[in-house]
């Protein structure tokens, strides 16, 4: 069985920075990650409310794995980043135009033993409810050995109602259904995991607080 890739020292150093905002200000609790203790393959999925998440899901997912997120391309414009994001071991893809070299990059990774993180949603929620992308359905029909494992996130969207401290959680846990089963498209996989992490991490829009009912009371 492959081992784990070895987490590289750029991914170390930039979640040690950012610890004091997600872990101290936020006062991160993590569950469930004895499941990422394991050598081999990793596929995992989780609900994208903030653009914390990626960081929450990788500081909680320290010291077992290094999560090596599909991001989109146009973060590798911004000076500066893209040394940091490829520093990190992050894969970047160019959505809307079926980015092959991504997803074949992201099998190779996955083949080898590592930890591939995916937002089945393709994007922030946006306070919306999004349907399921194919791509995580996708990666697990191609790599049939890799582990599902979801991780469903909290209290991000928190972060920027300061001076509201956030109480951020992030839970991983073994989809209910397992892997792809017999019969099941990558489509459908997508969506059933999708649903589960939903059951716990309801769509949360970021930055600003839940808008009332007409007429202005409360429900």
């Amino acid at each position: 069985m492959s081992q784990p890739q070895p987490i590289t020292r750029t991914y170390r150093v930039v979640m040690a920075i950012l610890s004091v905002i997600v872990r101290r200000w936020g006062r991160l609790e993590v569950s469930g990650r004895e499941l990422l203790l394991t050598p081999g393959p990793i596929l995992l999925a989780a609900n994208h409310d903030s653009y914390w998440d990626p960081v929450a899901g990788g500081m909680a997912a320290l010291p077992a794995r290094q999560i090596r997120a599909l991001a989109k391309a146009s973060l590798w414009k911004v000076k500066g980043l893209h040394w940091i994001l490829t520093g990190m071991g992050q894969i970047p893809v160019t959505r809307g135009v079926g980015d092959t070299g991504a997803f074949d990059r992201a099998i190779g990774e996955l083949s080898a033993g590592a930890c591939i993180g995916l937002f089945p949603e393709g994007t922030r929620s946006l306070g919306r409810p999004l349907r399921a992308r194919s791509g995580f359905g996708r990666l697990a029909a191609a790599v049939p050995d890799a582990r599902l494992v979801s991780c469903a996130i909290t209290g991000t969207t928190d972060i920027a109602r300061f001076p509201r401290r956030p109480c951020i959680h992030v839970r991983f846990f073994a989809p209910a259904g397992g892997g792809l089963q017999p019969g099941e498209s990558p489509a459908d996989v997508s969506a059933r995991v999708l649903a589960e992490l939903r059951a716990l991490a309801p769509v949360t829009p970021a930055g600003r607080r839940p808008s009332k009912p007409a007429g202005g009371a409360d429900a």
